[in-house]
């Protein structure tokens, strides 16, 4: 198979606990090369998050420099802009890759990184990308289904996904860190449905959603089947989750 390379497309963050900076920290671990194209540069701390989105022109170069045959899987971080989200759908519009998507519309430092019109540009060009396996969580997968109700279920969780998977993507894995109880995240792709379960683990850590976006591309890219590849990025997460936590 020779080197295996996953392109990271996202924002920056200055501690590198997020984005694109995590995915490379992730790539080193697995034994993965990474490629990053910066769709926005972030300043993020307590008092919130402050944006650069980096113009289509720039975006579009970065994308056009990328030697596509070497790269064995895709993962989309944050996208800030409307025009962001059309030029890199266009762009994976053409490859025959698995994409990892993750909507992250806001920080877990409480800053917005995408506001309705970027969610709707999100939903109509990136969520039907070919290869796209959808990742948000309980209010992300809300947002995308426009839905003014909150995820409160397992069930609930899965007709978002299932309602997601209809608008074109190949797979939603809709996580269910929030839910009550244990955890529970929920896939639907084209087998059907698949609950994966675990043991919450006490304590957080920032860039959970980051972490398992780039594990799931990293081992899809490695020739994991998909079912695989998710339990393989949730026993990554759990870990990371259990180290911080020492």
């Amino acid at each position: 198979m020779g080197e295996v390379t996953v392109l990271s497309i996202g924002t920056t963050h200055p501690w590198n606990i997020a984005g694109v900076g995590l995915d490379l920290r992730i790539g080193a671990e697995l034994g993965v090369r990474v490629f990053t194209v910066v769709a926005a540069v972030s300043a993020q701390d307590a008092q919130g998050v402050r944006l650069q989105t980096i113009n289509g022109e720039t975006l579009r170069a970065q994308l056009d420099t990328i030697p596509w045959d070497r790269v064995r899987a895709v993962r989309v971080g944050a996208v800030t802009s409307p025009e962001t989200a059309y030029v890199i759908a266009d762009a994976l519009s053409v490859q025959a890759l698995p994409v990892v998507i993750d909507p992250v519309f806001a920080s877990s430092t409480g800053g917005t990184f995408a506001g309705p019109g970027t969610i709707d540009a999100f939903r109509d060009a990136l969520l039907p990308t070919r290869g796209a396996i959808i990742t948000p969580n309980l209010d992300e997968a809300m947002k995308l289904v426009r839905s003014h109700s909150e995820i409160t279920s397992v069930e609930q969780a899965a007709t978002a996904a299932t309602m997601l998977r209809e608008l074109g993507a190949a797979a939603v894995l809709v996580k269910g860190g929030h839910l009550p109880g244990e955890p529970v995240d929920v896939l639907v792709d084209g087998d059907g449905t698949e609950l994966f379960s675990g043991k919450r683990i006490a304590g957080e850590m920032r860039g959970t959603g980051c972490t398992l976006a780039m594990a799931l591309a990293c081992a899809l890219a490695r020739g994991d089947d998909l079912r695989d590849a998710v339990r393989f990025a949730r026993g990554f997460v759990r870990e990371k989750i259990a180290q911080a936590n020492l």
